[in-house]
């Protein structure tokens, strides 16, 4: 599934560990906060257990949306968006 994650942290040791999450789980960076890219359902669930724990419900904010390749397709970009062609369910792989 796609996901958008987007997140208001306070704790800079905090963003900085849910931010190495989204890359570990091979999401792409659309914005300092705010991730994109193709994640299994059980990649999402531990992922959202794992940002569970290092925010302040108190304090800080993270979203994860799910979305079909359809929306995606949709999605406007204004601006200096995001390439959509980064995003896919193709496995992208480099042989040197």
């Amino acid at each position: 599934m796609i996901v958008w994650i987007l997140y208001d942290i306070k704790n800079n040791k905090s963003r900085t560990k849910v931010s190495k999450l989204c890359k570990q789980a091979g999401l792409y960076r659309v914005q300092y906060s705010v991730f994109l890219g193709t994640i299994s359902s059980q990649e999402k669930e531990a992922l959202s257990l794992q940002i569970e724990e290092l925010i302040d419900e108190e304090t800080d904010k993270a979203y994860i949306f799910p979305m079909n390749k359809n929306e995606l397709q949709q999605t406007e970009l204004l601006g200096q968006a995001f390439d959509k062609k980064l995003v896919t369910d193709e496995v992208k792989a480099m042989f040197f």
